[in-house]
């Protein structure tokens, strides 16, 4: 794969142009009022451009075109087998503008150009295929009855799909709902982060090209508060589908309550527990793991491996190897390709990853690593990797997610008390089990209150595996055959025969 250097890199973001419009039944638009904000790239904290600043009327005017689109029928109604295909096109078109669309996420977020190019956007297409190819694999049921009788069970498409995506892995997180919510045959209307719309713009675009019918895809562009709430609270949206936190997931919840009582969907916080007992048959894969599954991203990952539970026996140790793999972790330019650490999204987020910082040092807990900020060439948000250790379960760093390179290292006795830790937490996303003993690992996956369990890894994905949580963490599942049950409604039908 003949990838650009460092300077090819630069060269291409010096010659960026970014789409500032939004895109409403086939064409870029801009609001309706006229109003645009301001991107900023992390990295320099300088403003990258001005885009369209949509409200409820853009909304509006987005739902009718999706809603024109859903009726005409022209992609509700195709075979299947023929969505498939376009899908699989379009995952063809995203690897072709592979380039592109991992600069766009360097820019939007700061994140490191080669972990952009080889992960987020093979994995966004990835995704797209995938549903395309399983599609028409799909089959509805009959079920037994009496002679005079036919009755079947049948899957249909929702309508309209409100798509709201974050910040931190914006086209990857929009191909997960995407992907499954075209294949059914319903109308999106996506609504990424403020910070990072650019991608999902060229989405749009490449989605025509596809062959998916004008209405059936569109962007809203704009904050959250004027946006993506008239988004949630529109009557005439059947679906919301949203990862992000679980406040503003709380908040869509209530809009579908005081709206049309939509079908919401949440993918959430999360924090995470990583237990790691004494007899782990591979140390060397444990450690990096606990490493990179809490600085990969700069921490901005809702399954961040953010809190170590070590047994007590190996705990210094182990401690002091994971310090060792975050000192190799140092930020730079994210359009360096030897880059392995970029910059926090913007300063708000900066500036709440330092205020946990300061409040783990105040609780008690000892720094062993970072605590500190960086620049690079004297600009840009960046957070050194932070490790504490001597946390407790009831410290903040413990309890509160931080979306940032904080990993908070707690220690247990035996598994019982491991396990108490680990489900002593609002939240129930991921969890990871490190040991040779199967009664332990089964025992582990069958208490712990999460929704994706690793044994002798961390956050092990697959498209084909479900991604979501308990508690706190979410509602419904990102991933695999079962997430196109979100965006369908099931039909029972009996036909009563001579």
């Amino acid at each position: 794969m003949n990838l650009p250097d460092y300077d090819g890199w630069q060269k291409l973001s010096q010659d960026f142009k970014h789409q500032t419009k939004a895109f409403i039944g086939g064409e870029y638009v801009d609001a309706l009022s006229g109003k645009t904000y301001e991107t900023i790239n992390p990295a320099t904290e300088k403003m990258s451009a001005h885009i369209a600043s949509c409200d409820r009327h853009d909304v509006d005017k987005a739902v009718k075109s999706a809603r024109a689109a859903f009726n005409a029928k022209h992609w509700s109604r195709m075979a299947a087998r023929d969505r498939g295909v376009i899908l699989q096109k379009l995952a063809g078109l995203v690897l072709e503008n592979a380039d592109q669309l991992a600069l766009m996420e360097c820019l939007n977020v700061g994140k490191p150009i080669m972990e952009a190019r080889m992960a987020d956007i093979n994995l966004a297409a990835a995704a797209l295929k995938w549903y395309g190819e399983a599609i028409d694999k799909l089959t509805d049921e009959v079920v037994a009855t009496p002679d005079n009788v036919r009755a079947t069970i049948t899957r249909e498409p929702m309508g309209v799909v409100g798509v709201v995506v974050p910040w931190n892995f914006p086209l990857l997180m929009a191909c997960w709902k995407i992907a499954p919510a075209l294949a059914a045959g319903n109308s999106v209307i996506v609504k990424p982060s403020e910070q990072t719309p650019q991608s999902i713009l060229k989405l749009a675009e490449l989605a025509i090209i596809a062959g998916i019918p004008d209405g059936v895809f569109n962007v809203i562009t704009g904050h959250g508060a004027e946006a993506g709430s008239a988004i949630g609270l529109h009557n005439d949206i059947d679906c919301l589908t949203f990862t992000g936190s679980t406040a503003i997931g709380k908040k869509f919840l209530e809009y579908s309550g005081r709206s049309n009582m939509k079908a919401v969907w949440l993918e959430c916080g999360g924090k995470n527990p990583n237990i790691v007992m004494a007899d782990c048959p591979d140390m060397d894969k444990a450690v990096m793991s606990a490493a990179m599954n809490v600085f990969f991203n700069q921490g901005e990952v809702c399954a961040s491996a953010s809190r170590l539970l070590i047994e007590e026996s190996i705990r210094d140790e182990f401690i002091e190897r994971v310090v060792e793999v975050g000192k190799t972790r140092i930020p730079g330019d994210p359009l360096d390709p030897k880059t392995n650490m970029g910059a926090i999204v913007d300063r708000n987020q900066f500036d709440r990853i330092n205020g946990y910082i300061t409040k783990g040092s105040e609780e008690g807990a000892e720094l062993m690593l970072g605590g500190d900020t960086a620049t690079v060439d004297g600009k840009g948000l960046y957070v050194n990797p932070t490790i504490f250790k001597n946390v407790t379960n009831n410290m903040t760093i413990a309890r509160e997610e931080i979306f940032g390179p904080v990993l908070a290292a707690i220690s247990f006795k035996g598994i019982d008390e491991a396990i108490t830790i680990a489900n002593d937490s609002p939240y129930g996303l991921a969890a990871g089990i490190w040991t040779r003993d199967i009664n332990i690992a089964h025992k582990a996956d069958r208490d712990l209150q999460a929704g994706a369990v690793s044994i002798n890894s961390f956050n092990s994905i697959d498209i084909a595996m479900p991604f979501g949580g308990y508690k706190q963490s979410g509602i419904g599942v990102d991933k695999s055959l079962h997430a196109i049950e979100k965006y369908t409604n099931m039909k029972s039908t009996w036909l009563e025969l001579d």
